[in-house]
């Protein structure tokens, strides 16, 4: 007697392992999504941090956000971000947005503060990036009577 597989049980085989590919390919997808998520806002939280701490170590704004935060920098150079120089401002891309969260600095003659802005976009990387801040935390005082040392 022959020892072999039938075309029924390799059949089987075969759609098993199509079975295991359809709900493991997604699962690997979404991995990466959240750890690019996790990446960009973990790097933007940073970045404002670092900005706060510049204006109040320096005692002035740069209109080169990067040149106030390594964050930025390095988000500029990866290509994660664009920098607005003229409007003291910083955008963020996720996605298929390129403008998905800003960072602005608006500099008057006695305070100055960093605020963010949501950019609009249906891209569902970019709603979930906006979900993760909380826009009531900003403006972040830079300068002015509302910064505590």
């Amino acid at each position: 007697m022959n020892k072999a597989f039938t075309m029924i049980e390799l059949i089987f085989v075969i759609v098993i392992l199509g079975i295991l590919a359809a709900v493991a390919i997604p699962k690997l997808s979404a991995t990466r999504d959240d750890a690019i998520l996790a990446k960009i806002s973990q790097s933007m939280a940073t970045a404002s941090t670092e900005i706060a701490s510049y204006a109040i170590s320096q005692g002035e704004i740069e209109a080169d956000l990067s040149l106030m935060s390594n964050g930025i920098k390095g988000m500029v150079d990866r290509g994660d971000a664009t920098l607005d120089i003229p409007n003291k401002s910083v955008d963020f891309q996720m996605g298929s947005n390129t403008d998905c969260l800003t960072f602005i600095v608006y500099d008057g003659a006695l305070d100055a503060n960093l605020s963010l802005v949501y950019g609009a976009g249906p891209d569902s990387l970019c709603s979930q990036l906006q979900l993760i801040f909380d826009a009531r935390e900003y403006p972040i005082p830079l300068r002015g009577q509302r910064v505590s040392f």
